[in-house]
This record gives structure tokens, C-alpha cells and sequence, in this order.
């Protein structure tokens, strides 16, 4: 068979390959410790799925509006409102089958070839194979960790050209936990109002998920006059433990709305109508969820932050939010692995910790980070420090 010269451009995604690999392992015999996951280890919430339940029961198992149904969409309108002062007709929301599709949707819409998309890092694994999906350009701007790895203006300014077509801000980040504040984002808006080609995709998927007390701001929220052109990109996944439910959302103007609208009704059609009567009991119903499961992984964070500066050689600062730590591990680099070859890399030193010690975590540089790796806290306290004990006998077993 003669595939597309387009999957030629991507490679399958590193995070979604490690936690398949890390199955297969188990399923071998081998005591995998997997620390990849990038969804909750709880479970969705009871109200969520009785409301499922019920759907299915009343026979709510047909087809919906390609963009959802309304009475989701009026919710969805109702959150941003109460949530990020955000104000979104019901034809500027769009439902989706995870938030994934929803920046595939926009990518695929507006992009064409020579498009650029400028993409911090580190990023989100998928958005630049997305871009190079639409045949765009992605172009990595990298950020620093003494900056928190957030995005300074000064960059933006450099990569921006007259090609470019969209910036995909994240925060909080994944695989860094790096938030933006309000005077940050402000910064960030100085710039981008002085190019008026510049679309922006601002992917707050871990918006409830910020510790010590810190506040969330999304772009249009703080820089109205960027509101025409932004979309913003949400979902139940994070928030609710609903991963495997897949149901994003974003608002938008109508038009860009309209062309993902169109785009969809050609791909998946319609997400997932029991789903949506999930996302819908999530959005409307009980909230305490949320802040019970933040305070568990704040705690866990601190535990992981703590042994992890505890080991020889790794540097692990605090993250802001999200469920990551990025812990940097090129102080380990020029040292002798087991089988007497020099450790270069992240992707060398992942891979001396599951071959050495059953540990299954990501290299920084599927992130575009090479000095760091990514440990996922959605996980028991018990799982985590036996993944913490095994990374620092890991580091032991080097020369």
C-alpha cells in the first residue's frame, strides 16, 4: 500500500506510544511502574455518570447538531461567562471529540502551505504534527526555565513573520506546569496587537488545575481587542476525570466556528451523544469535585518535587500547575551507562530507566526540551515514590 505523503510529516504520538508500551510490558511479566498517564487516576464523578445513565436510558443515543447540542452549548456559554468573563453566542461554540479535535479542526480550517504556527516549548506533542498535518511550518520558539518556561515578548516579536498564522499558547502548560498570569498575558498582547494576521489558540484544558492559590486568565479574557481573533480551547477531561468520555469545547468567532463546524460534519460529525450528556451534568452540576481532587495532586506534586531534589544530578522546580513535573536531568549527561556508552540525552536516560529499573516516564524532547523529562503525578502517593526510589537507583547504576 502507498501511504499519504503527509503521515510521512508526523510521527505517533510519544505520549500515547508510552503508555501502550508500558501495557505491553505488564502484560510480559515485567513490574512496569508507569508514570506517563496524562489523564486523572480518579474516577469521573458519580453524578456525571448516572447522568449517562439516564441519557441512554431516554433514549438520548442518536444523532446531535454537528457542533453539539444546544443545551450543552448554552452551558459551555454559561461557564465561560461565570468562569472567564467571557461572552459567546451559542454559534460561537463548538463541541468537539476531545479538545485534540478542536485544534485539529482550526489547524486544518485556516492553514495552508506556508502558513506558519509559532509554538512554545516546550509544547504539547501534538501541535506541531498537526501543523505539519494542515502542511503548515511550525516554528518552535524556545522558552527558558529561568523564565519558568513561559513565553517572553521579546520572542513572540522575533518569530513572528508575515507568514505566521496562529500562536498556541498553553498554559497551564503541559509538560511544564508553567501559568500565565494576567500581567503575562498583558505583556504578551502588546505584541500581538501589532500583528493583526496573528490568530491565537489559547489551550486551557488544565484551567482548574492551578495550586498555591493562583489565578486563572485566558487571553481574550484580559486583551478583549485580541477576542476577534482567538479561539479558546477547553474540555471536561482534566477537570472531571473524563479523558475517555472526549468531549472538548471552544468559543470563537462565528466564522472560524462555522469552517470547524463544516470540517467536522465531514470527519466525526457529531461527538459522542451520551457524552455530551456527561460534559453537560459536569459543567451544570456539583463543582466540589474539582477543588478536592486539586488539593490531592498539590500534595502529590510536593511529595514528587521533594525526593526528586533529593537525587544526585536532578534539578525538579515546583510547578505551577497541570498534573507534570519537568524535571531536568542534563547535570546527568557525560556519565557512563550500565552498558558502558555515554548517557547524551533525555531519550537515552528514559530509556536507561525503564530497561534498568521498569520505569516508564517521557524524554523531554518529544516536548522540544532535551534537558528535561516528564513525570506525570496523576498517580497514588505509593506508585510515586516507588518511581521516585527507582529513578535514584537508576542514578546510582551510573558511572
Amino acid at each position: 500500500m502507498r501511504l499519504a505523503e503527509r503521515l510521512q510529516r508526523i510521527k505517533p504520538s510519544p505520549s500515547s506510544m508510552a503508555g501502550q508500551h508500558a501495557r505491553q510490558l505488564r502484560a510480559q511479566g515485567r513490574d512496569i511502574v508507569s508514570l506517563t498517564s496524562g489523564e486523572p487516576d480518579f474516577d469521573t464523578p458519580e453524578h456525571i455518570r448516572a447522568a449517562a445513565f439516564r441519557a441512554m436510558n431516554a433514549g438520548q443515543t442518536r444523532y446531535t447538531d454537528v457542533a453539539g447540542t444546544v443545551a450543552l452549548r448554552e452551558a459551555i456559554q454559561a461557564k465561560f461567562a461565570r468562569e472567564n468573563g467571557l461572552d459567546y453566542g451559542i454559534d460561537e461554540i463548538i463541541v468537539s471529540t476531545g479538545a485534540k479535535q478542536i485544534i485539529f479542526n482550526a489547524i486544518m480550517a485556516t492553514v495552508d502551505t506556508g502558513d506558519e504556527v509559532i509554538v512554545p516549548a516546550p509544547y504539547w506533542v501534538s501541535y506541531p504534527d498537526i501543523t505539519l498535518l494542515a502542511n503548515g511550518t511550525p516554528v518552535i520558539v524556545d522558552t527558558r526555565a529561568e523564565d519558568g518556561f513561559r513565553l517572553q515578548p521579546e520572542a513572540l516579536e522575533r518569530a513572528i513573520t508575515p507568514n505566521t498564522r496562529w500562536l498556541i499558547l498553553n498554559g497551564p502548560n503541559n509538560p511544564s506546569g508553567a501559568n500565565y498570569t494576567k500581567a503575562d498575558l498583558l505583556a504578551l498582547a502588546e505584541v500581538l496587537l501589532r500583528h493583526p494576521q496573528v490568530w491565537i489558540l489559547t489551550d486551557d484544558i488544565y484551567e482548574h488545575l492551578l495550586y498555591d492559590g493562583r489565578v486563572f486568565h485566558t487571553l481574550a479574557q484580559v486583551a478583549p481587542a485580541l477576542r476577534a481573533r482567538t479561539l479558546t480551547l477547553n474540555g471536561v477531561s482534566k477537570a472531571y476525570a473524563m479523558t475517555g468520555w472526549r468531549i472538548g469545547y471552544a468559543g470563537a468567532p462565528v466564522a472560524l466556528i462555522k469552517a470547524m463546524t463544516k470540517l467536522q460534519s465531514q470527519s466525526t460529525s457529531n461527538p459522542s451523544s451520551v457524552s455530551q450528556a456527561a460534559a453537560l451534568a459536569a459543567l451544570t452540576g456539583p463543582q466540589d469535585f474539582i477543588a478536592q481532587s486539586r488539593e490531592r495532586f498539590q500534595e502529590r506534586r510536593d511529595r514528587v518535587v521533594e525526593a526528586l531534589n533529593a537525587i544526585d544530578g536532578i534539578r525538579c522546580a515546583s510547578p505551577e500547575g497541570a498534573f507534570y513535573v519537568f524535571p531536568a536531568c542534563d547535570a546527568l549527561y557525560g556519565a557512563t551507562l550500565p552498558d558502558g556508552s555515554r548517557l547524551e540525552n533525555s531519550e537515552q536516560w528514559v530509556l536507561h530507566l525503564l530497561n534498568a529499573q521498569n520505569l516508564a516516564v517521557l524524554q523531554g524532547s518529544a516536548y522540544g526540551v532535551d534537558t528535561h523529562f516528564r513525570i506525570s503525578f496523576a498517580a497514588s502517593v505509593a506508585v510515586l515514590e516507588e518511581g521516585c526510589r527507582r529513578i535514584a537507583q537508576a542514578r546510582a547504576q551510573l558511572g
